[in-house]
């Protein structure tokens, strides 16, 4: 009996020491003052570069514009050209709209299109032809033009033909590189004059087959503009 007292006291005793006993803490996190003025700097340097790029973004320049379509071969006047403020984007071929007074006058190098920003390389200072070149006027019947028809500045293949009652050629026929200049009306019999321009040497040769009308025409892609 005296043994069962005391071993319920003991549990007593330990019941109570385990309901009063502190609880334990988990230990606080140490602070690192190092890596939090690293990640301020890192949030001011991304600032700062976001700004950078807004500005730079949003920094516009005023270049020259096409204002209405421009043929091949027109002497450009200020009613030709017009100013639009785009990005400055460099190396992209553009002329400053400060330079409108130089370009009045320039010839156009190509056919341009309204709205299209004017690069150096659809100028030139003379009308055609060119230095190297002759203007020589071809006679073509509709039926020998293309469908489309032909507008200034598009690039020809000018290629003999046989007679009306001769073979059809075994090799290659002769051709001419040309570049249209005008094109004029239909006559009467359907006939329309074709200037075009050739290298100086062609001239004669071309002037030739067009009075015996025995050529036709091959329209080749336009030369991308730079």
């Amino acid at each position: 009996m005296t043994t069962t007292s005391s071993s319920t006291a003991r549990a007593d005793g330990s019941a109570r020491a385990m309901k009063v006993a502190a609880p334990m803490r988990a230990p606080r996190p140490r602070r690192r003052p190092g890596l939090l003025a690293l990640g301020v700097a890192l949030v001011a340097v991304g600032a700062l570069a976001a700004a950078r790029l807004v500005s730079t973004s949003s920094a516009r320049v005023s270049v020259l514009v096409a204002a209405r379509d421009v043929a091949y071969g027109t002497v450009l006047t200020d009613a030709d050209l017009g100013t639009v403020e785009v990005a400055d984007a460099s190396g992209v071929a553009v002329i400053p709209a400060g330079e409108r007074d130089r370009v009045v006058g320039q010839v156009a190098a190509t056919t341009i299109v309204a709205g299209s920003l004017l690069a150096p390389a659809q100028l030139t200072a003379a009308t055609p032809p060119e230095a190297g070149e002759v203007l020589v006027g071809v006679p073509l019947k509709a039926d020998r033009l293309p469908a489309g028809g032909l507008t200034p500045g598009d690039r020809i293949l000018i290629v003999e033909t046989p007679g009306a009652d001769g073979d059809p050629p075994t090799g290659p026929p002769a051709t001419l590189a040309a570049t249209v200049v005008r094109v004029g009306p239909a006559d009467l019999n359907g006939v329309s004059v074709l200037d075009v321009t050739v290298a100086a040497g062609d001239g004669p040769a071309l002037a030739a087959r067009a009075a015996t009308g025995r050529i036709a025409l091959v329209l080749l892609p336009r030369a991308a503009a730079s």
